[in-house]
């Protein structure tokens, strides 16, 4: 009798640990592995910032059809964790005819325009800052996609240098001296009434 209450001890605590590492690991981050940052069906965990005094009744964001839909005065869509340092970053984005927006990374949440890296989305919006552009850094005055046509961001972030493609063309590797951003958010922007910005298929690649 003592063997198997010593027998049934130790499968209880064996099972005790495997629970306990299991639960340990959860909500990790995997670093190596590509993982979806948006789930495709609805905005949980996902926090919104308004531009101004009266914008989150003139500001929207929405899942529709397995895509995040933006729309209306400014307002800034922040991913759930913010604590993105080094990794690689996938995006499907479309936005529309004469339309703003910005897929940040490395950004803080907090008010009006968000402090961290933007790159531009924008192909025939009246600033003529283009998509491929990573705001205040490094201007692109080529049109890359056409308005209101998916095109597909990658940006590799490691330390201080940031690589941009574009639709598989990679445009260009950056330095940046000043080292302005060490980690933060992913966040997407909504410029002002007219535009309309929609994401699909985001997933990122942390890096050690």
């Amino acid at each position: 009798m003592k063997t198997r209450l010593c027998l049934a001890a130790a499968v209880v605590a064996a099972l005790g640990l495997s629970a306990t590492l299991s639960s340990s690991h959860a909500g990790e981050k995997k670093i190596g592995e590509w993982v979806p940052i948006f789930n495709g069906r609805d905005l949980d965990g996902w926090k919104i910032s308004y531009g101004g005094k009266g914008n989150a009744q003139n500001s929207t964001w929405k899942v529709e059809g397995g895509v995040i839909v933006g729309d209306g005065e400014v307002s800034h869509l922040f991913s759930p964790r913010g604590d993105y340092e080094n990794f690689e970053v996938k995006a499907e984005i479309l936005i529309n005819e004469k339309g703003n927006s910005g897929f940040y990374f490395r950004t803080q949440y907090g008010p009006s325009f968000p402090k961290g890296y933007e790159a531009q989305v924008n192909a025939t919006h009246g600033d003529t800052v283009r998509t491929g552009s990573i705001y205040n850094h490094v201007k692109i005055f080529k049109q890359l996609h056409k308005p209101d046509e998916w095109f597909n961001y990658h940006l590799k972030v490691q330390g201080n240098r940031i690589w941009v493609t574009v639709n598989e063309q990679l445009l260009y590797e950056y330095v940046d001296q000043s080292k302005a951003f060490k980690s933060g958010h992913f966040a997407f922007q909504q410029h002002n009434i007219g535009s309309v910005v929609k994401i699909r298929k985001l997933e990122v690649k942390e890096l050690k």
